[in-house]
C-alpha cells in the first residue's frame, strides 16, 4: 500500500515517458522496469495499457462524513442566496458560521468545497447558447441605467447614468442624473434624440418600473401612461426584454462596462452635474469619431452613424418631459415633493395644487395657472423658499420680517438692504419696509433699488419719501412748452378787456373788432 501511494506521488510526466520508452523502444520486461524505476508492476502495466502520457487523478465522489445531516440546510440556504445579486451573496465562511450554530462540528474545508461545487453546477446549468442579433439601420436603439461615482464640487457623489445605443451604427449617448425617476427617463430621451438628431422605430428596454407597470404573458406589457405618451410623440414602439434575458439587449449591457472603463475610471472631477454632462457629451462624440466599428472594421462608429442617420425618424419637437402629482399646500405655504418642501404663494395655503416635476425644475400649478417655480433640489429634507410668496402675510405681520424663515439671507439689492437696515432701528420701520417691498413687487427690483440709492445719497430712508420718488420716476420727464410754427402765431396779441363781461352780463352782445 505504501509503495502504491509513493507510485502516485512519483508519477510525473518524465517518469511516464521513461516507462513508455523502456517498454516500447528498448523492449524491457515489466519486472525490470518496475525494479529499475522503483515502481510497482501494476503501475507499470497501467501506464503501458492506458497509452496516456500524463497521470491525472480526480476523486469521483467527495465524502462528507460530518456534513450529511446539514446538506438540506445548505441546499435551501444556497438556493435562496442564488436569487440575490452576486455582490450580495453570502460567503462560504459566513455560511460555515451559520451551520456551526446549527450544531455542525466538522471543518470549514467541507463547507467550502460543498459551496464551490454547488455554485459551479448551478452556474453551468444556467449557461446557454445565444444567437447573434442583427439590426437594420434605423431599426432599434437600446436603453439602460448604470450607477457611477464622480467627484462633484470636491465630494464623492453617486450618480445615475442613462445609456443609449443605436443598434446598427453603435453610436452611443450618456447623460447623468441624481435620481432614476420617470421624469429623468423622459428628459434623457429628449436629450438623446436631440443628440442623434432623430430616433429609431423601436426602443429596447428592460422591465424598469418607470416604464413597465405590469408584465403580462410573453412579450406583452402594460406600460406607464407618460412613458407611452413619450413613445407616441417620437413614433417609437417600446419593446421590453424577457425578465432575466439580458442578452436581448447585450449591446447596452456591454456599453455599461465599457463606458465605466473609458469615462468613469478614474473618477471625473467637476464643479457641477451640468459641467459633467457637457463633458460627457463631448467625450461620447470624441470616442465615436475615433473608435472603429466592431463589424465594419474600416470605418469609425461616427462614419457608420452618418450612413444610418438617413434612416432615422426625425425628432422635430421635444416632448414635455414632466410628471404631475396632486398635493395639499400646508399652513406654512409649503408643498412636498421627493422628500423636499417648496414654497408657494400664501393665498393658496390649505388648498390642493399640482406639482409638475421636471428633471431640474419644479413647477406649481393651481387652477390651470403656474403660480410658482423652483430649481429642483436633490438633497433630502430641504425647504426651498421664495420670500415673495409670503409678502401678503407681511402686510398683516410685518414683525415676521426679522425672524421669518423665508426672509433669512434674502438676497435683496444693496440699496434696499441698506434702507431695511436703517428702518430696523426705528419704531414701525418693519411696516415701512413692507410698503417698499410691495412697491418693488409692482414696479420691479431694479427701479426700486435705483430710487433707494438716490434717497440714501440725500440721507433719506423713510418709506413715504421713497415711494414719492418712485412715483416721480414712473411719471417720466416733464413735458416742455409747445412752440407753435410761425404760420400759426398771432400777428397781434388780443388785449384783455374785462368790461365786455359786464356787457354780456347785462344781456348785450360783444363785438371783437380786433379779431
Amino acid at each position: 500500500m505504501t509503495k502504491i501511494m509513493e507510485d502516485r506521488r512519483m508519477l510525473t510526466v518524465e517518469t511516464i515517458a521513461k516507462v513508455r520508452r523502456y517498454y516500447f523502444v528498448e523492449g524491457r520486461k515489466i519486472k525490470k522496469i518496475s525494479r529499475d524505476l522503483n515502481l510497482s508492476r501494476n503501475t507499470v502495466r497501467k501506464i503501458i495499457r492506458s497509452g496516456k502520457t500524463k497521470h491525472e487523478y480526480s476523486r469521483k465522489k467527495q465524502p462528507l462524513p460530518r456534513l450529511g445531516e446539514y446538506v438540506e440546510f445548505l441546499k435551501e440556504y444556497l438556493q435562496k442566496d442564488w436569487e440575490l445579486p452576486k455582490r450580495r451573496r453570502i460567503t462560504a465562511m459566513r455560511l460555515y458560521e451559520l451551520v456551526c450554530e446549527q450544531g455542525y462540528e466538522g471543518a470549514y474545508d467541507s463547507i467550502q468545497r460543498y459551496v464551490h461545487q454547488w455554485r459551479k453546477e448551478k452556474g453551468n446549468a444556467k449557461t446557454g447558447v445565444y444567437i447573434p442579433l442583427y439590426f437594420p439601420p434605423g431599426d432599434a436603439y437600446q436603453f439602460d441605467w448604470s450607477h457611477e461615482t464622480v467627484i462633484l464640487n470636491g465630494k464623492a457623489k453617486k450618480i445615475k447614468v442613462a445609456h443609449f445605443r443605436l443598434c446598427y451604427s453603435r453610436k452611443f449617448f450618456v447623460v447623468a442624473y441624481f435620481r432614476e425617476r420617470q421624469e429623468m427617463v423622459l428628459d434623457a430621451h429628449n436629450k438623446a434624440f436631440q443628440y442623434f438628431d432623430g430616433t429609431c422605430k423601436r426602443g429596447i428596454y428592460d422591465n424598469m418600473s418607470t416604464a413597465v407597470t405590469r408584465i403580462l404573458k410573453g412579450k406583452e406589457r402594460e406600460y406607464n401612461g407618460r412613458f407611452v405618451q413619450m413613445c407616441s410623440h417620437y413614433l417609437v414602439k417600446p419593446v421590453a426584454c424577457t425578465p432575466g434575458a439580458g442578452w436581448e439587449k447585450g449591446q447596452i449591457e456591454k456599453q455599461v462596462q465599457d463606458i465605466r472603463k473609458w469615462i468613469f475610471t478614474p473618477r471625473p472631477r467637476f464643479a457641477s452635474i451640468d459641467e459633467l454632462n457637457q463633458w460627457l457629451n463631448d467625450r461620447c462624440l470624441e470616442i465615436c469619431r475615433s473608435r472603429k466599428h466592431p463589424l465594419f472594421k474600416n470605418k469609425t462608429i461616427q462614419e457608420v452613424f452618418e450612413e444610418e442617420h438617413k434612416s432615422l425618424i426625425p425628432a422635430h419637437s421635444e416632448f414635455e418631459g414632466y410628471i404631475e402629482k396632486e398635493s395639499i399646500v400646508s399652513s406654512t405655504s409649503l408643498i412636498r415633493y421627493d422628500r423636499n418642501h417648496y414654497s408657494v404663494p400664501c393665498k393658496i395655503a390649505g388648498q390642493t395644487a399640482t406639482v409638475r416635476a421636471k428633471a431640474d425644475q419644479i413647477y406649481i400649478i393651481s387652477n390651470g395657472k403656474q403660480i410658482a417655480r423652483h430649481v429642483r433640489s436633490f438633497e433630502r429634507g430641504k425647504t426651498i423658499y421664495n420670500p415673495w410668496h409670503y409678502l401678503d402675510i407681511l402686510s398683516r405681520k410685518p414683525g415676521a420680517l426679522r425672524n421669518g424663515a423665508p426672509f433669512q439671507d434674502w438676497a435683496l439689492p444693496s440699496g434696499m438692504k441698506r434702507v431695511q437696515s436703517h428702518l430696523a432701528r426705528i419704531p414701525g420701520g418693519d411696516r415701512q419696509f413692507v410698503d417698499i417691498l410691495f412697491a418693488a413687487r409692482l414696479h420691479g427690483l431694479e427701479l426700486t433699488n435705483k430710487v433707494c440709492l438716490k434717497t440714501l445719497s440725500q440721507g433719506i430712508y423713510q418709506s413715504e419719501v421713497i415711494l414719492n420718488f418712485l412715483t416721480r420716476e414712473l411719471d417720466g420727464p416733464q413735458i416742455s412748452a409747445v412752440i407753435p410754427p410761425a404760420h400759426l402765431k398771432l400777428k397781434e396779441e388780443p388785449l384783455a378787456d374785462c368790461s365786455r363781461y359786464d356787457h354780456l352780463r347785462l344781456g348785450g352782445a360783444v363785438c371783437n373788432a380786433t379779431n
